[in-house]
């Protein structure tokens, strides 16, 4: 592909991919949008589409007073986000999360990038650095780049990659459920985005049964990993449920499988020991994903060991879970504060392949490398969002600023509230009393969520 004068090259359309060609093309700017995908599939997508969400369809919180997921919402709506106006359409109800159709969202991010006029899709595997005539390029390949290309980039930096594992989670056709065990509530009776407050299916285990499938679940027949992985760390967001069962027998209880703040009908006196959540995945309602239920079981293990949960005996699965290698570059000694790589200028990175975890950051650095280099194709500079704020946190994470020593060592994470500056208040309620515990969380949380929603507003 020719040269194009000011032209912006976006190799992927994942989330971050597909974000950061639409912030490009409403600046005004022409962008030639790269993707592999239906001519080169990887091991765990399953359509051509763009922005299709693998592991789960949730965007998790959507509390912008309290979550730092909710607020990092919050921001990209702002920034007039094309994966949050797509989500938003298509949601699912989910308690207090942010859940959506797979494919409408898909479909839907396919279509405005499609129809935008400065956009232009170019389909076919990119298997090494782009030409030195591509002077401005977003790499936004995800956790699953191809190895040309990743050694390319590796050869490029002279940085050794990180890698780590990730799961999916089973899918359950809903009618094969027994809604004589199984009930529907979210926790604590939650409404959410499109929810009535009943948005999960729930499926309780007394004592015995919990720990009957704990045990079962150590000893289950396990996917074996090459030599040359054995080492990759997992990402402790996203672990497998075989790991957390192994790393002790209470802690999926205070994990996916934690039974507070729900209340079983069929037998309303007798307190649930743990409950397994499954949450709508589809806009017709049909399939529901096992939340928190990432494993690397193989199929038949996982088929015979799922069905011994109390109402999925009769369990039939549109999607069975699954164990892949994601890798991530080493950013902070790779990008500058422009996202670009220090060695090759003409070339940013943005999404997982950065190491952010998690949907919402993936797209949300799509956003800002987007806005960098439309201002770059407009002889401008977009200077990275203000600290506070949930943007500014991630850019901060990926450039190196949370590192404090010399042993510190850059791992993937989700947007979270420690990523923030710390803000100074007084911790009083209104009659001036000292707040304490959880409630001096709460009340810190909502002011640093206050203050990013104010300071992302200029950058907006």
């Amino acid at each position: 592909m020719t040269k194009q004068k000011n032209t912006v090259h976006i190799i992927g359309a994942g989330l971050a991919g597909s974000e950061a060609a639409w912030q490009v093309a409403q600046a005004g700017v022409p962008v030639i949008l790269h993707e592999m995908r239906p001519e080169v599939q990887t091991a765990v997508h399953q359509s051509g589409g763009f922005a299709e969400l693998v592991c789960s369809n949730s965007f998790r919180s959507d509390d912008k007073e309290g979550n730092a997921v909710g607020v990092l919402h919050e921001e990209m709506r702002l920034c007039g986000s094309l994966i949050m106006q797509a989500a938003d359409t298509h949601k699912l109800p989910a308690g207090g999360a942010l859940a959506v159709d797979r494919e409408l969202f898909s479909d839907a991010v396919g279509k405005a990038l499609h129809d935008h006029p400065l956009v232009t899709v170019a389909y076919g595997e990119i298997k090494g650095l782009p030409p030195e005539e591509w002077d401005n390029v977003i790499i936004a390949t995800g956790p699953l780049t191809t190895p040309a290309l990743a050694e390319a980039i590796l050869e490029a930096s002279g940085e050794d990659a990180l890698a780590f594992f990730d799961a999916i989670a089973p899918i359950i056709y809903k009618d094969s459920i027994d809604f004589d065990i199984a009930w529907m509530q979210s926790r604590y009776d939650k409404k959410g985005p499109g929810g009535d407050g009943a948005d999960y299916i729930n499926c309780p285990l007394d004592k015995e049964q919990y720990e009957t499938f704990i045990q079962a679940l150590i000893d289950s027949d396990q996917t074996e990993f090459k030599d040359w992985e054995k080492d990759t760390p997992y990402f402790d967001g996203c672990l497998p449920i075989e790991v957390m069962a192994a790393r002790g027998p209470e802690t999926l209880r205070w994990g996916p499988m934690k039974p507070v703040g729900l209340t079983n009908p069929h037998d309303p006196l007798v307190k649930s020991h743990a409950i397994v959540q499954l949450r709508q995945d589809n806009a017709l309602g049909t399939i529901y994903n096992m939340v928190g239920f990432q494993t690397k079981m193989k199929y038949g293990a996982q088929t015979e060991l799922l069905k011994t949960i109390p109402g999925l005996e009769n369990a039939v699965f549109a999607r069975l879970g699954g164990i892949h290698r994601n890798t991530f570059i080493n950013s902070p000694k790779l990008l500058n504060d422009q996202l670009q790589m220090k060695a090759r200028p003409q070339l940013r990175f943005a999404g997982q392949i950065m190491g952010v975890e998690g949907y919402v950051e993936s797209a949300a650095l799509g956003l800002i490398t987007g806005r960098m280099a439309a201002a770059q194709a407009l002889g401008k500079t977009v200077s990275a969002p203000p600290l506070t704020t949930a943007f500014g946190a991630l850019v901060e994470h990926v450039t190196g600023g949370y590192m404090t020593g010399p042993k510190a060592k850059f791992q993937p994470m989700n947007i979270n509230f420690g990523l923030f500056p710390p803000i100074d208040i007084a911790y009083k309620d209104e009659d001036g009393k000292r707040l304490r515990g959880k409630f001096k969380t709460r009340f810190r949380k909502s002011k640093l969520a206050a203050r990013a929603l104010e300071d992302i507003l200029d950058w907006a």
